[in-house]
């Protein structure tokens, strides 16, 4: 077995106990926290016996651990449990939220991706240059603006005076595509701005830090084109930084989506996690805190096989040793 593949191998096993153990781990929390979730349901008025018979009903009179493993194995199933306050099931509601917030998520890394790498090499072309200090004073701006200022920022500007959505109602796909699509591109953006911002600042650096290399030296000190020493060799050897850092932006932004739902009006699962932990509905709670984690474990575990992929160097043999 190749080192690539036993990599490879290895990341996958890892994510997966991962899951395993923050699944574990927050089925516990949300044990110790919860109280008696059929009482919870039925109120105060309910007799010992129909309190009992509803325990009964949703398997909460079975052992923990038994209770744990059928949760995580309806987990994969799609099988979630019964939400406390809709009386439906936990799949069933979140479906649709979890959708707009992958859709706002996927958009605003593309547009970070698409923005971000060209404007970070422009950014070291400028470096000394006249357009310096006002592209370092720009930078600084789009990182210190907050999403959820952005947000109101574009609700005014985009939704109430040129009216391109509408604030707070969203139409949703099945009613009108084309709508959905541009709120949520507007949502995107407020997102996309600071993260833009961080990621030009880290290429910049990194190429910066790159360039003054010795293998970089001696290139262009046999007479290669500094701009063709950039392209074909700096350039390449920057993504692993910038894939890293775009795999952790990705990660964070169906968390960092939640104020944006909530200031563009977006039905996403953010504003549902905090209705849900309001109503303290913790069947919807608990599932989507496990998914925002598997979401954070497989951006970084994507990130660093696509590094892998970038730079031979990263490879690892069988013994995992370098290569």
């Amino acid at each position: 077995m190749n080192g690539a593949l036993q990599y490879t191998l290895k990341r996958i096993l890892l994510l997966v106990i991962t899951m395993v153990l923050v699944s574990f781990l927050t089925f516990l929390a949300f044990e110790l926290v919860s109280g008696d979730p059929a009482r919870t349901m039925l109120g105060t008025e309910a007799t010992e016996a129909q309190v009992a018979a509803l325990q009964h009903q949703l398997g909460l009179d079975r052992p923990f651990l038994v209770r744990y493993f059928s949760w995580l194995g309806g987990f994969f199933s799609g099988n979630l449990g019964t939400s406390y306050s809709y009386r439906q099931s936990v799949w069933a509601l979140i479906a649709s939220k979890l959708e707009l917030s992958l859709w706002l998520s996927l958009m605003s890394f593309v547009i970070i991706a698409a923005v971000s790498i060209p404007l970070g090499i422009l950014s070291y072309r400028f470096t000394g240059g006249f357009f310096d200090w006002p592209r370092t004073t720009l930078n600084q701006l789009c990182m210190a603006v907050p999403p959820f200022f952005t947000g109101i920022l574009v609700s005014w500007g985009f939704g109430i005076v040129l009216r391109l959505f509408t604030p707070g109602d969203f139409p949703g796909f099945q009613v009108n595509f084309g709508a959905s699509l541009r709120h949520l591109f507007f949502g995107a953006i407020c997102l996309s701005i600071p993260r833009i911002a961080m990621t030009v600042r880290m290429l910049r650096s990194t190429v910066i830090d790159e360039m003054n290399k010795a293998y970089v030296l001696t290139a262009i000190s046999r007479g290669n084109d500094r701009k063709s020493v950039l392209t074909r060799h700096v350039l390449k050897n920057s993504m692993v930084s910038v894939v890293t850092f775009l795999g952790q932006t990705l990660a964070e932004l169906v968390g960092a989506g939640i104020v944006v739902e909530q200031v563009l009006g977006i039905p996403g699962l953010g504003r549902f996690l905090v209705a849900s932990i309001s109503h303290r509905d913790y069947p919807v709670v608990q599932a989507i805190v496990v998914i925002l984690a598997f979401w954070v474990v497989l951006s970084g575990t994507a990130a660093d096989l696509i590094n892998q992929a970038i730079d031979p160097r990263l490879r690892l043999t069988a013994g995992g040793e370098q290569q």
